[in-house]
């Protein structure tokens, strides 16, 4: 057990599902696992582990930011032998061909800020995901005709929708990225997982976009993001 896991050891799969909302591990336990049990409900961070398709998972919820991410990657990965996070989520649609819950897999990802520097003394702003894992998706997204799309990612320390100037902000980029979405946690997933050599992946669910003018409600966020579920838990049968 860690100061943020009351989970034994034993009761936490080697491979986790994460989104970052709490409800909605416990919306993918109820209708997606079999026999699922709580793990760990310290600061109502919920995480369930049961039975998909006869695969043992760990699905865990990590919170909002960064810094909420890297506690509970860096302890899964860490103290109870997790090979595999596959972080799913929502973000934001920074390219116009982007509509409204298309799914997103992140190839690399950037972040403005020193996360890597405070953690592993190392000045990094751009870390990849695991490209195995990344293929499975690919190779499952495909199969089962989910409509997928690949590109780098944004990772920022603050809700981009409110930010005071989105093109201040997308200006200090660097002009070869060319980012297609923005999130929160992904970096400090990647990141981790490098520094620990470990694998982590992210697919997020566009939920809101400059281009687009609707905007998922919170019901939609929680339990509307089906195919991403669906593709997270496909993938997991092949790792």
């Amino acid at each position: 057990m860690t100061p943020h896991n009351e989970a034994k050891k034993e009761e936490i799969a080697n491979i986790v599902i994460m989104p970052g909302d709490p409800l909605r591990a416990k919306y993918i336990a109820e209708n997606f696992l079999e026999n699922a049990k709580l793990v760990n409900s310290v600061r109502n961070m919920y995480a369930y582990t049961g039975n998909y398709k006869g695969k043992r998972l760990t699905v865990m919820a990590s919170g909002m930011g960064m810094p909420s991410m890297a506690i509970y990657a860096y302890e899964l990965y860490k103290f109870y032998d997790v090979d595999t996070i596959i972080r799913i989520g929502s973000c934001g649609g920074y390219d116009k061909n982007l509509k409204l819950f298309d799914i997103v897999l992140s190839e690399q990802c950037f972040t403005e800020g020193n996360f890597a520097l405070t953690f592993h003394n190392e000045n990094c702003h751009i870390v990849e995901s695991n490209k195995e894992i990344n293929q499975i998706l690919e190779q499952t997204a495909k199969e089962k005709q989910i409509h997928l799309v690949k590109g780098n990612t944004i990772c920022a320390e603050f809700f981009d929708v409110y930010l005071d100037d989105i093109e201040q902000f997308l200006s200090r980029i660097p002009k070869d990225f060319h980012p297609i979405s923005a999130e929160m946690e992904a970096f400090s997933l990647f990141y981790i997982a490098k520094v620990l050599k470990k694998k982590a992946s992210c697919i997020m669910s566009v939920v809101d976009s400059q281009y687009i003018k609707e905007v998922a409600t919170p019901e939609q966020r929680e339990t509307g993001l089906k195919d991403m579920i669906f593709l997270a838990l496909e993938s997991s049968l092949k790792i």
